[in-house]
């Protein structure tokens, strides 16, 4: 399967879902091998009410602290963001209202299916400043120097080429845009969840691997709601 396919699935719900928040929130280095994960299984019928139902639930910290999180990115009307790994699109269509009509969010995905969907979702919602972005495994395909802004969320420990892919995010962004990374906090000797068996190296390791590609880090946020996850900011120098 291709390790990209459900990398962004997991943050998806339903329409209606989407709808709803949206007016509640005005809004390792390690190995690529991984262990069965939920991408795996996902891959194995792309049954997107499946996982609707699965992910749709307040006990997942990226959708209970939604909020919080877009709070944390300081989006501004008028930025252009890209929302990696977009899947099912419920920050696509939260960046889409906090960026305005101004703004524009990509959305990228190498999974066509999920780009329908974030189309029609979009369409449903009454958004027209979101672009659907077929990514390659080694590429986002983005348009370069052109956001302020890049969010991977619960995806960046699924890429297989992440060397590559995080070349392509740093030619997207504009000199002094921000990269954000939301991931699993792998704690070193630590318990770790089942489903969280095929992650394989915590904050230090993607710390290290993003500056190696050219990135500041710039900083590490506090996020009211998230407990398991860490919240990581990048820049890109200025030229």
């Amino acid at each position: 399967m291709a390790k990209r396919l459900m990398r962004g699935a997991i943050l998806g719900f339903s329409a209606a879902t989407i709808l709803a928040a949206l007016g509640a929130c005005s809004r390792e280095p390690a190995p690529d091998e991984t262990a069965a994960t939920v991408a795996e299984e996902a891959d194995q019928d792309l049954n997107l009410d499946v996982w609707l139902e699965r992910m749709e639930v307040g006990s997942r910290e990226l959708y209970s602290a939604r909020e919080a999180v877009i709070s944390a990115l300081e989006l501004e009307e008028g930025d252009v963001v890209a929302d990696i790994g977009a899947g099912t699109g419920l920050y696509t269509l939260l960046f889409a209202e906090r960026v305005g009509p101004r703004g524009r969010v990509y959305a990228e995905d190498i999974e066509p299916l999920f780009l329908d969907l974030i189309n029609q979702r979009a369409e449903d919602a009454g958004f027209d400043n979101i672009t659907p972005v077929l990514g390659r495994e080694n590429d986002v395909t983005l348009p370069e120097n052109e956001m302020d802004a890049v969010f991977i969320a619960d995806t960046y420990h699924y890429f297989s080429n992440r060397e590559s892919v995080m070349k392509s995010v740093l030619r997207s962004l504009k000199p002094g845009g921000s990269l954000f990374i939301v991931d699993y906090d792998l704690k070193p000797g630590g318990p770790r969840p089942e489903d969280k068996a095929h992650v394989r190296f915590g904050r230090a390791g993607v710390i290290s691997e993003i500056e190696y590609v050219g990135f500041t880090f710039a900083e590490e946020t506090t996020v009211e709601g998230l407990e398991e996850n860490y919240f990581l900011r990048f820049v890109k120098a200025d030229e």
